[in-house]
């Protein structure tokens, strides 16, 4: 049952939380708690903050790939274990600054003239933190280069960035982000993208910029072909948490953001959710938050309702963070636990006119994090209403929208920001870093590794290996025809017959080689394309 007004007052007073020094504020007065839980948590708490403290000395916390964790000495390289750790840090930072301001002076320039535009290519972490970070801080009339992204290997997706850019890829600097070099869909933006200038008369290494791990093959490619520069990507950052490195500080730097006071902010949350007490610990307060309203095991779904379009993608850039990091089959005793969080969302008040009728009313699967940014706008808003603003209205909407859910026994946490600044960006980025390595340790499992992933990647593989013998036998075969299942059990595979109508359906559909040859659905007979 919800509690009254009156009783919300009580409880509210009780546990909302100024973090002054990290520039937000916790409000858990809509989760019910049960009297007694905080205090039982506190022996599970105490060794994820232990555990926590030896990840940031350098323990190797990604047993899978016998790598340190170290995203939070991105930020304070005092932290880092040895001195040429630290030394690298704040080298790339400096390198980061000085070769913004070089391309922003028109020192480096492109064959089209000064870089205007940048073309950020990567995947996951790679792409979801500087598109969140550009989305949240730039402006048009500011932005010192407008950023673009190739952020998957659709080629419809990449063909429309380049539309934007017709006329442009003279005067566009790319940023090419991949730790090994080898993750597929970077690798296909990067054979893209040089196609294009190729076919404009131009030099994509004349363009070219790579964030890369030391001896990658992109590194060995970007040295090949002369690009303009490399920055480093260390093994011990991992993609979802490489925002404060050059993975997202470049990008930024380049579009002409404040990269100092984004990373003086992550730097502050770090200082704030290190203390080893939950009372003074956002981070800490969220993930016995998430524990307690997820049942220990993610029995419910995180809702992320962020009043400000500025701040749109950053259900988007959680979904990996939290989803990656905490969807695990395995506990660290090698148990089958299925743990996670699903994370999903997009704004307020856009999403009362789209699923709040279900989070209200429907399934209760859900909690929901609200974020409040008090600050409306830069100069003094009209009104639209006598003594009302746009502004108010979308506060009034959030306060409403968290009653209303409250009401019907939805529970929810609400973080408040000030404004949205590079220092408030780097707050939050750090704050849910922090909260998910706290609650990974609350369930026993481990936040730094991905089996899932790379699962996939091999799946993929395999796939395009098994095209590969589609094509050839069809080839050998120039005046036969064969349905799916027939090519399948021809090739030894007769397992393999709905992969095989998936590659033929999509080869001939985009008359590479393959050609319909009669029959309708399953029965579709294919041959190679004449």
């Amino acid at each position: 049952m919800s509690l009254s007004k009156s009783a919300l007052w009580d409880r509210f007073q009780k546990t909302y939380t100024e973090f002054p020094a990290a520039g937000l504020a916790l409000d858990l007065s809509r989760v019910d708690f049960p009297d007694g839980f905080l205090t039982t948590m506190e022996g599970p708490l105490k060794q994820a903050f232990a555990a926590m403290d030896a990840l940031e000395k350098g323990a190797v916390a990604n047993p899978d790939e016998n790598r340190m964790v170290g995203h939070y000495w991105l930020r304070n390289a005092a932290l880092a274990p040895t001195a040429s750790m630290r030394t690298e840090i704040e080298q790339t930072i400096a390198d980061v600054q000085a070769f913004a301001a070089d391309v922003h002076a028109g020192i480096v320039s492109g064959q089209g003239g000064p870089f205007t535009e940048v073309l950020v290519i990567g995947i996951g972490g790679s792409a979801l933190g500087p598109q969140f970070v550009a989305n949240a801080l730039g402006c048009p009339h500011s932005d010192r280069m407008t950023p673009h992204f190739f952020d998957n290997t659709d080629p419809d997706g990449m063909d429309r960035v380049l539309a934007r850019l017709e006329g442009r890829l003279g005067r566009t600097l790319c940023v090419v982000i991949s730790k090994s070099g080898g993750t597929p869909e970077t690798r296909n933006g990067m054979l893209e993208a040089t196609a294009a200038y190729t076919q404009a008369g131009l030099s994509f290494a004349k363009h070219a910029v790579a964030v890369t791990g030391a001896g990658s093959n992109l590194e060995k490619h970007a040295v090949a072909e002369g690009w303009l520069r490399r920055f480093p990507m260390w093994d011990w950052v991992g993609g979802r948490t490489s925002e404060t490195s050059a993975v997202g500080l470049l990008p930024a730097a380049l579009q002409g953001l404040d990269i100092a006071g984004f990373i003086a902010g992550a730097k502050a949350c770090d200082e704030v959710t290190r203390i080893a007490d939950q009372r003074q610990n956002p981070a800490a307060q969220l993930a016995l938050a998430w524990y307690f309203l997820g049942e220990g095991r993610g029995a419910r779904d995180m809702v992320v309702l962020p009043y400000k379009d500025r701040l749109e993608l950053f259900s988007k850039y959680l979904q990996q963070l939290v989803m990656e990091s905490l969807g695990k089959e395995l506990d660290v005793d090698g148990r089958v636990v299925n743990q996670g969080i699903a994370v999903y969302g997009n704004k307020g008040s856009t999403d009362q006119h789209a699923y709040v009728q279900q989070l209200r009313e429907g399934v209760s699967n859900f909690f929901a994090v609200f974020i409040e940014v008090l600050r409306d706008r830069q100069g003094v808003g009209i009104e639209v209403e006598p003594g009302v603003t746009s502004g108010d209205y979308l506060s009034g909407f959030f306060l409403g929208t968290r009653d209303a859910l409250y009401e019907k026994g939805r529970q929810s946490i609400t973080l408040t920001v000030r404004e949205v600044t590079p220092e408030t960006v780097g707050t939050l980025i750090a704050l849910f870093e922090r909260a998910v390595g706290l609650y990974a340790s609350l369930v026993r499992i481990n936040a730094y590794h991905q089996p899932g992933v790379e699962a996939g990647k091999k799946a993929a593989i395999v796939v395009l290996a098994l095209q590969k013998q589609v094509v050839e036998h069809l080839v050998r075969n120039p005046s036969a025809s064969f349905t799916a299942d027939a090519l399948a059990a021809a090739l030894g595979k007769p397992e393999s017959a709905e992969q095989v109508f998936k590659i033929l359906s999509h080869l001939a559909a985009n008359d590479r080689r393959v050609a319909t040859a009669g029959g309708e659905g399953v029965v579709t007979r294919f041959q190679v394309k004449h």
